[in-house]
């Protein structure tokens, strides 16, 4: 005998990935009046929130860096509206989904039609070992670091390192990466794309600076810009890093079945759900980009079969962050730590 929860989960099994593309199509009309309300309930706080926090660095800088924190939850939020846009998902109108991310990029220092290409490419390439370098999270086989000389290893080991992507990479990122279209450098629309972001930038420091000098661009804009980075950083690396996630070479690689089985469902309480708007729900997401974040917990409401597949606990996640080589024989994702006993395993 087995439980309702092995049931739903050997029923998820049974129905191929490209069958449930057909069922989560009934999913993917966004609502005009939904998409406006939660725009509101998203940038009015957030306007809100840097108004009030501006105020009290007359009282003391620790409130306002307090507010600072509070408000980076939403400038992520906004964050995932504009990711939304970016799949055409938010409006039913694309024009409109357009411009409106691209006025959110000017807020979270994305230039919209660079990230929108690489976010592209990524949802049409994870999971592919033969396609990866471009809107991912690098990551190495065991073979592929086995062969590497001890100074390569070393770059690989740091940069996988949680105090370089999530301490150090999201500033990096988004402070001086997405300043120019890296991997687009050839491309015309997109140095549009990078300096018009960068212009509306400056032009919103420079008003800020103008009226308020330094501290609110350090006590507010700073703190709130970098934690709400490291935020997005550790959810896009939980979403395609765990122990049974799914990588295939070309030749063998699938997009429905790596959509489905190579992103997790990650399981937040309900504020951090509402604050990541439902991006936890990764595997259903990857599997029907247009389906708006709003809609997303219909679907698990409505098929608890995928309620279940993919599961992550937060207290999972942190272990998850430990791996950093995908092992093609026994396709796990593997720490160092495991990688050297099964080579140690291996020379006994």
């Amino acid at each position: 005998m087995f439980d309702k929860t092995e049931e739903t989960r050997q029923q998820s099994a049974e129905r191929p990935a490209r069958e449930w593309v057909k069922i989560l199509s009934g999913y993917r009309e966004p609502d005009t009046t939904r998409s406006l309300f939660e725009l509101a309930v998203t940038l009015g706080p957030f306007l809100l929130l840097w108004a009030l926090a501006w105020w009290s660095l007359g009282i003391s800088y620790w409130l306002t860096l307090a507010i600072s924190v509070i408000n980076a939850g939403f400038l992520l939020r906004l964050f995932a509206i504009q990711h939304d846009c970016g799949h055409g998902a938010f409006f039913k109108n694309r024009s409109m989904s357009d411009w409106l991310g691209r006025v959110i990029g000017v807020l979270t220092l994305t230039p919209y039609g660079v990230w929108r290409h690489t976010h592209s490419v990524h949802h049409s390439t994870s999971g592919n070992l033969g396609r990866r370098g471009m809107g991912d999270i690098h990551t190495m086989t065991v073979a592929e670091y086995s062969a590497l000389t001890p100074f390569h290893r070393l770059m690989y080991r740091l940069y996988r390192h949680p105090v370089v992507l999530f301490g150090l990479g999201p500033g990096y990122l988004f402070l001086v990466q997405n300043r120019v279209p890296l991997g687009l450098m050839g491309r015309a629309r997109f140095w549009l794309s990078a300096m018009g972001n960068n212009a509306g930038i400056l032009l919103g420091l420079g008003l800020i600076g103008y009226f308020g000098g330094l501290m609110p661009i350090l006590l507010i804009f700073l703190p709130s810009t970098l934690l709400a980075a490291t935020a997005g950083v550790w959810l896009f690396y939980v979403q395609h890093q765990f122990e049974t996630a799914h990588w295939d070479n070309d030749e063998d690689w699938q997009l429905h079945d790596a959509a489905l089985h190579g992103s997790s469902h990650y399981v937040l309480p309900t504020a951090l759900q509402w604050l990541s708007a439902n991006i936890g729900i990764h595997h259903v997401h990857h599997l029907y980009s247009r389906i708006p974040f709003y809609r997303l917990p219909e679907v698990l409401r409505d098929h608890a079969e995928l309620a279940e597949g993919n599961r992550m606990t937060i207290r999972e996640s942190l272990s998850n962050a430990r791996m950093h080589l995908w092992d093609e024989e026994t396709r796990r994702l593997l720490t160092f730590r495991q990688v050297r006993a099964k080579f140690a395993k291996a020379t006994a």
